[in-house]
């Protein structure tokens, strides 16, 4: 959504632990004076702000009340695990029988409600299960954290603080629409909320209420869920009549080739700018690329780009249009190819 984000499943640090207040005093002691100083003073812009684009007053007063950094999310912004280790590592971690299992039993649990969200957003279902098993194992792990606290301290942070000011104000934009009320407003270190992990901004636009009780319920109810997650993938051009990609055997030279012939014309993250020209699936071939088992590539002459999660010497995948819509879910191509084998295995 285009997100960023302790291995309960998947991502090392999801969510920060112990939870903290409102006001991020667990992490008080690794904040300076001067800093909380600093802090305070951008608050104080930030509230003037808010309350110029029509954010009420008794929101911002609320909402806003008695915050501070918390050192530790700027930590865990600093290691995520999709930059920090490598495809098998990450996957090892997702791709388990337990989880397949309980995947598996959840596809068979909401078949019915699967199918209905799949017929209406064309997207099919074992890419739904993947996602919603990836961002919070099936709606197993709980948010902890109190959301604006965390986009708060990543707004003050130089890094991204353009993009987290505007989920502070989309959160706050969320407590005036009633969509959610404060004490429940829980979310990741980085403020990604509900199962399917959106953040503010992406909740306001894509979250659904699909079972029109007039809630846009990611937090508890599946059906919302899964056409929230659905929805995403829809608006950012999924093909219904087609898979991800697939792990592709490459002669050397040809890897090569590839992994030097990035497209300028990529845009995007940076994930999305690795990605070579696209070529059609018989020009690979006739390159002499293969599938991991050596057989032929399948005939159908779609579009695919190579990319090398682990760098050209590591293993290779041809991806499809599909692929990048995952990428806007989350770019990082160790999350990307880990949906697309997770959901080949449900």
């Amino acid at each position: 959504m285009t997100r960023i984000f302790p291995l309960v499943f998947l991502v090392i640090s999801l969510y920060v632990s112990p939870a903290f207040s409102q006001s991020g005093s667990e992490d008080a002691s690794n904040i300076t004076v001067s800093k909380q100083a600093e802090f305070d003073i951008w608050l104080d812009e930030l509230r003037e702000e808010a309350l110029s684009i029509g954010i009420s007053q008794e929101i911002i007063g609320t909402a806003l009340k008695d915050l501070k950094p918390i050192a530790r999310i700027i930590e865990r912004d600093r290691t995520q695990s999709e930059f920090t280790i490598n495809l098998e590592k990450y996957r090892n971690r997702v791709i388990t029988q337990a989880n397949i299992s309980t995947g598996i039993a959840k596809r068979e649990l909401h078949s019915e409600l699967l199918k209905k969200v799949s017929e209406k957003y064309q997207v099919q279902p074992r890419f739904i299960l993947a996602i919603w098993g990836i961002e919070t194992r099936f709606g197993a792990v709980k948010p902890t954290v109190p959301v604006i606290p965390a986009v708060a301290t990543l707004a003050f942070d130089r890094r991204r603080s353009s993009y987290f000011r505007q989920q502070v104000f989309a959160t706050l934009k969320m407590l005036q629409q009633n969509y959610i009320d404060l004490p429940n407003l829980k979310g990741s270190w980085a403020g990604a909320m509900g199962q399917p992990q959106f953040m503010p901004s992406s909740y306001l636009t894509y979250a659904q209420d699909f079972n029109g009780d007039g809630r846009r319920d990611i937090w508890n109810d599946e059906g919302d869920v899964f056409a929230s997650i659905a929805n995403y993938l829809a608006k950012h051009g999924w093909h219904f009549d087609q898979t991800w990609g697939r792990k592709v055997q490459v002669p050397v030279q040809i890897a090569k080739a590839a992994s030097d012939d990035v497209d300028p014309k990529n845009r995007g993250c940076r994930a999305m700018k690795k990605m070579s020209h696209v070529k059609k699936l018989s020009e690979w071939a006739k390159a002499g690329v293969t599938k991991i088992d050596g057989s032929p590539l399948p005939t159908r002459d779609l579009k695919a780009a190579m990319i090398f999660p682990d760098g050209v010497d590591g293993s290779a995948y041809l991806v499809y249009d599909n692929y990048r819509s995952i990428l806007r879910y989350n770019c990082a191509h160790l999350y990307a190819v880990t949906v697309g084998e997770l959901a080949d295995k449900l």
